[in-house]
């Protein structure tokens, strides 16, 4: 064999070692024949050799040929997806960034740079874990255990050290309350199920029956089909986790995905940058339309691929309270066989009453429109319910079951979860329950009603405020403003000292506030005369700057390089957690 010519094709040599009468023979000819054209489009080689040193050179080409497409398919990849002009922003973007990295290692750009953190590390940390006077601090365990008395009053005076008014509505959002009935509910609800754990079904039959009615009156609101399923969670990160991980199991199960990709809008929740880091999931971003605040549905097209296993759209999102167009975003999640997640966590207890609070929605966004595969709704913001409650729904419980964690091998038995936590608390469940009931759909349509008023007020008044811009066309309650003439970020720290404490976004730099029951009229009215007077000292000094946290994120968007802005958030996390 080793001495046979081969300067001929491979498809001429297999003619001679193959039946070429069989099926199998012809199939393999045929398959030798794509060799051929793959190896020597311009014909087989002309001398003549050894087949091993044929088969090696051959198989030189195979890997060379291969390693570059490993190599190239990528940037191929992004440039189809994304266009030769974004690409090209995107390296543009990751060449500063080498070249602000490699300054960085410069000792005496090094040194500013630490002088400057060192600024504004100390400054989080004042504002984030500042002492309080008369106020004891425990960094150990007391020696001898305060009585009920004293721990009560240390509690009480911990409830006071906050300095915004919240019951006044001063926050944006923060304080999702529904009313003194509801916190008398939470309170009996903590004092009947605080030791309660429904990982123990069979101990807390009733904390059980609670947790699934939580589930089954959310499905209800979603418009969900009789084969739809959910869990409750901790909250709507956990929500949003899950979806990603139950999406990501069932396109590997399903369709062999082994490098999962999502695409979501740039406005889409952090939470899915954290499902991304935690579960291996690549995520693409997509710009918002610069008009309508909503996703860019071509670009969102653009880049549907064999990997993605499931897109995002908001409902609203959280920066700007925009709405994206779900319909359409089902169409390109049925056409591919992708999943469709709709984050409803900030709206899920207002969007499904608005039409019968008398306010229309341009579009479905729930269960009823083809292709959305999941859910998630936060119980614990428009739902009123306690903290630490929130809701992720599935069409179909068979996708649900992804979500599950179940190990049948542990030595301590055979184990099971069905979210991310093993004990969860009884009594938060109980709450949520208790104030849904409480509620009850009118009790729902009315707060809509009035929440998303104040919010159209709001939008109005903003509106008529000179170098001020409503993003998009917000429609349920969170309105967010920008100015493309003056810095926004000293409107922000403007309004922090008249009390106010609101939202600070980026890119684009902006403000938003988010309406809650605490909403009034008088709030309305006492923030749009605040940001007026503001306004108008901001048009007289069209060059201040900036101070406290809104400088920090001047600061931010000004910088090329995202590390830095990292270490400063990471100081901040830090903090919280300063005894």
């Amino acid at each position: 064999m080793d001495n046979i010519p081969t300067n001929v094709s491979w498809a001429e040599l297999a003619g001679q070692m193959v039946d070429t009468e069989s099926p199998m023979g012809r199939l393999s000819l045929q398959a030798f024949h794509l060799l051929d054209q793959f190896l020597y489009p311009s014909g087989p080689p002309t001398e003549t050799l050894t087949l091993t040193s044929r088969l090696l050179i051959d198989v030189k080409n195979v890997i060379v040929i291969f390693a570059l497409f490993r190599l190239l398919s990528p940037f191929v990849l992004d440039v189809i997806r994304h266009g030769p002009v974004v690409v090209a922003g995107e390296y543009r973007d990751a060449l500063m960034r080498t070249v602000f990295t490699m300054g960085k290692a410069i000792p005496a750009v090094r040194r500013r740079i630490d002088r400057e953190l060192a600024g504004a590390k100390q400054q989080i940390e004042q504002q984030v874990a500042p002492v309080f006077p008369g106020i004891n601090r425990y960094a150990a365990l007391p020696e001898r255990g305060l009585s009920v008395d004293e721990v009560k009053q240390a509690l009480d005076r911990h409830a006071e050290l906050g300095t915004v008014q919240l019951e006044k509505g001063r926050a944006s959002g923060t304080l999702y309350w529904g009313g003194t009935d509801i916190t008398e509910l939470s309170v009996h609800s903590f004092e009947r199920f605080t030791w309660s754990n429904p990982l123990h079904a069979d101990i807390f039959p009733g904390v059980r029956k609670m947790d699934a009615e939580v589930v089954a009156m959310c499905l209800d609101m979603f418009n969900a089909g009789p084969n739809a399923g959910g869990t409750t969670t901790s909250g709507g990160t956990e929500s949003l986790l899950l979806a990603c991980k139950a999406h990501r199991d069932w396109a590997r199960a399903t369709r062999g995905v082994t490098e999962p990709e999502m695409i979501v809008p740039v406005t889409a929740h952090a939470a899915f940058d954290k499902a991304a880091s935690y579960f291996n999931i690549k995520i693409y971003k997509v710009g918002i339309d610069g008009k309508t605040g909503k996703v860019n549905l071509a670009g969102v097209r653009r880049l549907i691929n064999r990997n993605t296993i499931m897109l995002v759209g908001s409902a609203p999102g959280f920066p700007h309270g925009i709405v994206d167009d779900i319909e359409a975003l089902g169409r390109m999640a049925r056409r591919a066989g992708i999943g469709l997640h709709v984050d409803c966590c900030l709206g899920g207890f207002v969007v499904p009453f608005m039409e019968e609070a008398g306010f229309r929605l341009p579009g479905l966004f729930d269960f009823r429109v083809p292709g959305v595969t999941s859910i998630s709704c936060d119980t614990h913001k428009y739902g009123f319910a306690p903290k630490g409650s929130s809701v992720i729904m599935y069409a179909t419980r068979a996708l649900r079951a992804y979500q599950y964690f179940v190990t049948p091998d542990w030595s301590g038995g055979i184990y099971a979860s069905p979210s991310i936590a093993g004990s969860r608390p009884g009594a938060v469940l109980a709450g949520a329950w208790a104030t849904m009931v409480y509620m009850g759909r009118a009790g729902y349509v009315a707060a809509t009603r009035q929440m998303v008023s104040a919010a159209r007020r709001l939008t109005q008044g903003i509106r008529e405020i000179e170098g001020l811009y409503v993003i998009g066309e917000p429609l349920i309650t969170v309105v967010a403003f920008a100015s493309d003439k003056y810095d926004i970020f000293v409107v922000s720290a403007e309004m922090t000292k008249r009390g106010w404490n609101l939202n600070t976004l980026q890119f684009p730099s902006s403000i938003h506030y988010c309406c809650t029951m605490l909403t009034t009229d008088q709030v309305v009215n006492q923030f749009l005369a605040d940001l007026g007077e503001i306004m108008t000292e901001v048009r007289r000094h069209p060059d201040a700057k900036p101070t406290g946290t809104a400088a920090i994120y001047g600061m931010a968007a000004a910088l090329p390089d995202r590390s830095i802005i990292s270490e400063v958030t990471t100081t901040f996390v830090d903090a919280l957690y300063k005894a």
